[in-house]
């Protein structure tokens, strides 16, 4: 047996390697992702106050610290057991947009666009965001620009760009202007253009990655998301909906606030990152890279795309109706969350134009005041990754007991090791692997956009390390690439 080492993974967020595992044939045997960093937010946030949650928890990741703020100031909701008025909701409807459209246009543009109008096997020093600047100096300006509007949109609703201070237990902090609202209209069209223009070159590029189309986490496997009551696609609020690879429903409108009835959480000894899993099918034979009745689940933009009826906007669910014609029943390979991320920014542009419109929007009924009548409660939001849960239980006067939180990037931890193994099968022969290869095994990470961190294209050779051991645990060979 030999084994392959990626330390560090480059281009996710936190401190991650791979370990690829090889027979004495020169095959691929198993592939693992580990994650090597520990932060313990469910640990530290105990004692504090509820109110004080939505602040503490958007640190844990900032470029989406929306996703946390939100998810955080709805258990919060639930706590005080309060209906948040009308206005409250759309105004935090509207900065979870925003939050989707600047994180997915970061993942895009940023991350993947060096990889995909680059080559994947070009060289590392230009396969980055300056390299693209060079290369294709127009769509790295709108991509700069598309992300900058959904940053301006948060920055305009809760006074500033990163961990903004805004979303709270009962509703919101401020209002929407209507000079704000007025600048933000005023970009939509501009915005618009940009996302169309991608999606189209994206769709020119298909052909192109035709193999790694085929190869990047192209297997079955069920979907999850939160869908509306009538299935359309949601990012607020809604019921659970779990599809297979054939587009079958397997569950509905499932309570999220009582997501262990459905959602088991396993952990590792090799990754502080938990795997969750699908309770009723249980926890997915891991050996087993075929069997189809396995409890594992992926979340974010592509699950969303699979697991909803349409999306109610008429640009978007155009574009989704070609998207699903890539494939029968669900689309399965990884490689198309690219493509559904630009779906989303373009629904999002169309929601937000929608919302803008609305007679309350710019109301400044925007909280409602309790005390603490519930102990427990949990809030559930889309975030750019995926299905986020906030889960807290407090004492009577509202210091926090217990917090868990169940974060997308994790949710997608099992089909991420499959990928890994997938691809390394499909590309590795033997010990002597070419720059390329290794790009595309992290590539098959980054497509699952796993936070940020690491997930930015280094400037100049971005720092990599494989040691290759024989059977006997000797090394044979070391790739250095820094």
């Amino acid at each position: 047996m030999k084994k392959i080492i990626i330390d560090p993974v480059t281009r996710i967020e936190g401190h991650a390697k791979i370990s690829i595992y090889l027979d004495d044939d020169g095959q691929v045997n198993d592939a693992r992702f580990h994650v090597t960093e520990f932060r313990g937010f469910e640990k530290f946030c105990i004692g504090r106050p509820f109110a004080e949650m939505p602040g503490i928890t958007a640190r844990i990741c900032g470029i989406c610290p929306v996703s946390h703020l939100l998810a955080s100031a709805k258990t919060g909701d639930g706590i005080l057991a309060v209906k948040i008025p009308e206005t409250a909701t759309k105004l935090r409807r509207l900065m979870n947009w925003a939050q989707i459209i600047q994180s997915h246009a970061l993942s895009f543009f940023h991350l993947s666009a060096p990889d995909l109008l680059l080559g994947m096997d070009s060289e590392p020093k230009n396969r980055n965001i300056f390299g693209l600047i060079a290369a294709e100096p127009e769509l790295a300006r709108g991509g700069i620009r598309l992300r900058q509007f959904g940053q301006e949109i948060i920055e305009l609703l809760g006074g500033q760009k990163i961990h903004p201070a805004w979303a709270v237990p009962g509703g919101v902090r401020s209002p929407l202007t209507s000079e704000n609202r007025t600048h933000i209209q005023q970009r939509i069209t501009e915005v618009r253009n940009t996302v169309i223009n991608a999606i189209v070159l994206f769709k020119q590029l298909l052909k192109k990655y035709e193999k790694e189309a085929q190869t990047f986490g192209n297997f079955p496997s069920l979907f999850m998301g939160l869908v509306s009551l009538e299935g359309l696609w949601e990012t607020y609020h809604g019921k659970i909906r779990f599809v297979d690879s054939g587009g079958n429903i397997v569950a509905d409108q499932l309570d999220p606030t009582n997501y262990w009835e459905f959602i088991g959480e396993a952990v590792q000894a090799d990754s502080y990152l938990k795997s969750p899993y699908y309770r009723p099918l249980g926890y997915p034979d891991t050996r087993n890279h075929c069997r189809l009745d396995s409890g594992m689940y992926r979340v974010g933009p592509l699950a969303r795309l699979n697991i909803c009826s349409s999306i109610g906007t008429s640009l978007a669910d155009a574009e989704l109706e070609e998207f699903r014609s890539h494939e029968n029943g669900t689309v399965k390979s990884s490689f198309f969350y690219h493509y559904a991320r630009l779906i989303e920014i373009l629904a999002c542009i169309e929601h937000i134009e929608i919302i803008l419109d609305h007679p309350d929007i710019l109301s400044t009924r925007l909280r409602a005041e309790a005390g603490i009548n519930q102990l427990e409660a949990v809030g559930v939001s889309e975030a750019p990754r995926g299905t986020l849960f906030h889960h807290y239980q407090v004492d009577e006067n509202g210091l926090i007991l217990k917090v868990n939180l169940i974060i997308a990037t994790g949710q997608n931890n099992l089909a991420m090791n499959r990928t890994v193994s997938q691809i390394a099968r499909h590309f590795i022969q033997g010990d002597e692997i070419k720059e390329g290869i290794l790009n595309r095994i992290e590539a098959g990470i980054r497509a699952f956009d796993p936070c940020l961190s690491c997930s930015t294209h280094a400037i100049g050779q971005m720092p990599l390390n494989i040691d290759i051991f024989a059977k006997n645990g000797s090394l044979i060979n070391q790739i250095w690439r820094n």
